[in-house]
């Protein structure tokens, strides 16, 4: 009997591979004509006993994003079940699929756990130290890294992919704040770092573990140590050994000095007594990880929108260049239009797509849906930025006016006005709203302000043709953005 039961477990197991199988069989056969255009109109998945949806999720395995958008579109509630297979709906994918990256880091455990790591956090985000420390960080890689790289570019005619410039110039400064190590990743010669590689593999990888139609397959990997598996266990073994490395030569560094004079985040944490090397080492990765991607995935887009709405640079110049002789905090402080125009490209393009929690009792949400308890929860900020219920019919629309309305005291002065973080949760929202939400305004204005005043980014892009959004851990450009360095005229 006890035999029978585990042949029909793995038997339930392996269907979904099965059907996958015989799915892909099926579309790789050649057709004689071309397929027909794609539906105006989302229908509802259907749902089978055992499978689920899953005949449905792997026929859109290429576009979910975009799937799941459209059905969130046509659910009178915005809210739609979706049936998962029995294989995926074993355990909570999110912890299971980052572990190896993020161990018990604060983006990867829930609970007590989480608590202290947040309070921990928190405390050291929100001293004037560290925002000092992290302007000086900014500021210093622009001009000593990001704008002679520009100059070079434009003197040359180089085509540049600045979404690679972009992660480099984030990835430098992200070490730097977190661990008080400096990378090099955007020198004039654009290297390939083994610590820079092995991160964005571990990423990469980790990353398709969690939109993986059937995670069995990345699991019988892991266990064989095969394929893709193989190589995340290297490079995460690299970035793990690089990460204690710089710990145990700040932990030299910290007893050799009387006093804390390296304001970095690993120093503040082994300076207040947190010395265990894996805890600290997995929270430093989860900050590599949230300031490497998110600030140069919105960047990259923002800079696309913008070149295709000149009246929107046209009046992000005009604020930059009158915020020029503004000390750095009251220039950042004061640039509510360029503010606004990063709100709504963030709007359209979210850095983070999608995110998921896992529900820990049974609930009912306000429309009706019946919530149990382990159930995944997936909120979606790119559909929820295009939503014409949340936005209004101009929703398609890149307009920062939206953001803002004129200050009764001053006509001719814009004020910024936001929504609220349940409508635009592209920072999340409640207890684990995003700590580094005002470092990634302050390091994106300073990028606009240092690059815009001198530069034109002009994006080598077929007229009409919008780049291909992938929703990685970090949405990214596919193919990147490939772009010519303009030097402005001084009168621009």
């Amino acid at each position: 009997m006890l035999f029978l039961q585990l042949l029909v477990s793995f038997f339930l197991l392996l269907l979904p591979l099965l059907l996958s199988i015989l799915f892909l069989t099926r579309a790789s056969t050649p057709k004689k004509q071309s397929s027909p255009p794609p539906s105006t109109t989302t229908s509802l998945p259907r749902s089978y006993p055992i499978i689920g949806s899953f005949l449905a999720v792997l026929a859109n395995r290429n576009r979910s994003l975009q799937w799941i958008s459209d059905i969130v579109q046509v659910s009178p509630s915005a809210t739609y079940v979706l049936h998962r297979n029995f294989a995926t709906r074993m355990g909570n994918l999110f912890p299971q699929s980052l572990k190896d990256l993020l161990g018990n880091g604060i983006f990867n455990v829930d609970g007590e756990s989480w608590k202290f790591q947040r309070q921990l956090a928190s405390h050291e985000f929100n001293t004037k130290s560290l925002r000092k420390f992290v302007e000086t960080v900014v500021d210093t890689e622009i001009s000593d890294r990001l704008i002679p790289i520009l100059s070079s570019a434009a003197a040359s005619g180089t085509v540049l992919d600045f979404q690679d410039i972009l992660e480099r110039f984030a990835f430098d400064n992200i070490c730097k704040i977190a661990f008080g190590f400096d990378p090099a990743y955007l020198l004039p010669s654009l290297p390939q770092t083994k610590f820079a590689q092995a991160f964005e593999e571990s990423v990469i990888i980790s990353g398709d573990r969690f939109r993986a139609v059937i995670p069995l397959v990345w699991k019988i990997k892991k266990l064989l140590n095969i394929g893709s598996e193989k190589r995340l266990r290297i490079a995460v073994s690299e970035v793990q050994e690089f990460a204690k490395n710089v710990i145990r030569e700040k932990k030299h560094e910290l007893r050799e000095k009387s006093s804390l004079d390296s304001v970095d985040l690993l120093s503040r944490f082994l300076s207040s007594g947190h010395s265990d090397e894996n805890f600290v080492t997995d929270i430093v990765i989860s900050f590599i990880l949230a300031g490497r991607d998110t600030t140069s995935a919105a960047l990259t887009w923002y800079l696309w929108l913008l070149s295709k709405n000149p009246h929107v640079e046209s009046e992000v110049l005009k604020e930059i260049n009158e915020k020029s002789e503004a000390p750095v905090f009251d220039e950042v402080k004061d640039m509510v239009y360029t503010h606004a125009s990063l709100c709504e490209s963030m709007r359209l393009y979210p850095p983070v797509p999608s995110d998921s929690k896992e529900a820990v009792n049974d609930d009912v949400l306000p429309d009706g849906t019946v919530v149990k308890k382990g159930m995944r929860v997936i909120y979606i900020p790119y559909a929820m930025g295009r939503s014409e219920a949340l936005w209004g019919k101009d929703w398609a629309e890149f307009k920062p006016e939206r953001w803002l309305e004129r200050d009764e005291a001053e006509n001719r002065h814009w004020r910024f006005v936001g929504r609220d973080a349940y409508t635009y949760p592209v920072f999340q929202a409640g207890p684990r709203i995003c700590l580094g939400k005002e470092m990634a305004f302050l390091q994106m204005k300073r990028v606009l302000a240092g690059v815009l005043r001198k530069f034109k980014v002009v994006p080598i892009i077929e007229e009409g043709i919008e780049p291909e959004f992938v929703p990685q851990l970090a949405a990214k450009m596919k193919g990147g953005l490939p772009v010519r360095i303009v030097e402005r005229d001084e009168k621009e």
